[in-house]
C-alpha cells in the first residue's frame, strides 16, 4: 500500500509540468492559427486582372454582380448567355470566349452571387431561384429582356438554366425568351450525381461547416478539385491559383457551405427542373466529358437519353472529364457550333 501511494504522489508531481507544456503549445498554436485564418487572398494574375478590368458590375437588390459583355459579329441578332459552374466563375469560359464572338453578336457571362468578383454576403440564403432572377435582371439591365437568348451552361449553371427554362415554359412575367439551351456536365439528375467528399461535408456539416470553410486553403482546394479533371487535361498550378483567387475574393471561401445547398435544392425540386427540360420544344443539346466522376458514365448518359430523347448529345474524347470547356476548348466549341448551326 505504501508503495502504491508513493507512486501516486510521483504522478501528481508531473501534472503541473504537463499543464505547463500544454499552455506552451497553446501559446504557440493560437497565434499561428490566427495568422493562418487571416492569410490575405492571392494577388490576381495578369490574365485574371485583365478579365476583371474588362468586365462591369450592375446592382441587384443592393448587391454588386460582375459580368462580361462582348460585342462580336456585327449585324447578327444572335445572343448567347453563359452560366458557369461551382465553385468557380465566369472565367471558366475564357478559352472559348473569342471563338463565341466570331459567331454571336453578344456574348454575355456573369459571376453568380457568391462567386468570382460578385458580392458574397453572409449570412445569406443562396438559392438557384435567386440566381435565375439575377440572370433575368442582368438582361433587363442590358436592355435585352425581349430578345431571344441562347443559353450555354455548365454544372451549377445547368440548374440555373433549368429554372429559367421552367419560367419560360410557364410564361412567367419578366422571363427570358429562350431560343436554345446547351448544357454540359451538370448534375441535373440527383440520382446520378456524385458530389465530392468535401462537398458532402460542407453541405451537411452543420456546426462543423463554418470551421471547415475557415480552414480551407489552396492546398485543400487544389487537391479536391484536380481529380474532377481528366488525367491529361488537369489545370496547371497557375490556373488553379486563378480559380482559388476567384473563390477567395470577398472572402468567398466562407460562403461555400451556403452555396452548396444547391445540391439539396436539386433533390427537392427535381420534378420542377427535370420536368422543364422534358416538356419544352426548343432545341436542347448536351456536351459531355465522359470521364466525369461527378456525373459518371454510363449511368448519367443512359438516364439523360431516356428522359430527354429529343435532345442531341456530343460526347467528347474518353479522357475529358468534368470541365470540358477548359479541358478541350476546341472540341467543346466545335460541338456547340455544330448544335447552334443545326437549327
Amino acid at each position: 500500500m505504501d508503495i502504491y501511494f508513493r507512486g501516486a504522489k510521483k504522478k501528481k508531481k508531473r501534472l503541473p509540468w504537463m499543464r505547463e507544456w500544454w499552455v506552451q503549445v497553446g501559446l504557440l498554436v493560437v497565434p499561428l492559427l490566427a495568422a493562418y485564418l487571416h492569410i490575405p487572398p492571392p494577388q490576381l494574375s495578369p490574365a485574371l486582372h485583365s478579365w476583371k478590368s474588362s468586365g462591369k458590375f450592375f446592382t441587384y437588390k443592393g448587391l454588386r454582380i460582375f459580368y462580361q459583355d462582348s460585342v462580336g459579329v456585327v449585324g447578327s441578332p444572335e445572343i448567347v448567355v453563359l452560366l458557369h459552374g461551382f465553385p468557380t466563375s465566369s472565367y471558366d469560359w475564357y478559352k472559348i470566349w473569342e471563338g463565341l464572338t466570331l459567331r454571336f453578336h453578344r456574348v454575355i457571362a456573369l459571376d453568380f452571387l457568391g462567386f468570382g468578383f460578385s458580392d458574397k454576403p453572409r449570412p445569406h440564403h443562396y438559392s438557384i431561384f435567386e440566381q435565375a432572377s439575377i440572370v433575368e435582371a442582368l438582361l433587363r439591365h442590358l436592355g435585352l429582356q425581349s430578345r431571344r437568348i441562347n443559353l450555354l451552361s455548365h454544372d451549377y449553371g445547368d440548374t440555373v438554366a433549368q429554372e429559367l427554362l421552367y419560367r419560360f415554359k410557364q410564361n412567367r412575367s419578366g422571363r427570358l425568351t429562350i431560343k436554345s439551351l446547351c448544357l454540359s456536365n451538370g448534375g441535373i439528375f440527383p440520382e446520378t450525381h456524385r458530389p465530392l467528399l468535401l462537398q458532402k461535408l460542407l453541405k451537411d456539416g452543420g456546426m462543423l461547416s463554418p470551421i471547415l470553410t475557415r480552414l480551407m486553403n489552396f492546398f485543400v482546394f487544389s487537391r479536391g478539385l484536380t481529380p474532377v479533371f481528366g488525367p491529361y487535361t488537369r489545370p496547371s498550378e497557375s490556373e488553379l491559383w486563378d480559380m482559388w483567387a476567384g473563390i477567395r475574393n470577398n472572402d468567398g471561401n466562407l460562403v461555400i457551405d451556403s452555396l452548396l445547398q444547391y445540391i439539396n435544392q436539386r433533390k427537392k425540386f427535381r420534378r420542377r427542373w427535370v420536368g422543364a427540360l422534358a416538356s419544352v420544344s426548343i432545341p436542347i443539346h448536351f456536351i459531355y466529358g465522359p470521364l466525369d466522376p461527378v456525373n459518371p458514365y454510363p449511368e448519367f448518359l443512359e438516364l439523360y437519353r431516356k428522359t430527354l430523347p429529343r435532345s442531341t448529345v456530343s460526347i467528347l474524347d474518353d479522357h475529358i472529364s468534368h470541365y470540358p470547356q477548359l479541358e478541350d476548348p476546341m472540341g467543346f466549341l466545335n460541338a456547340y457550333m455544330g448544335f447552334i448551326n443545326s437549327f
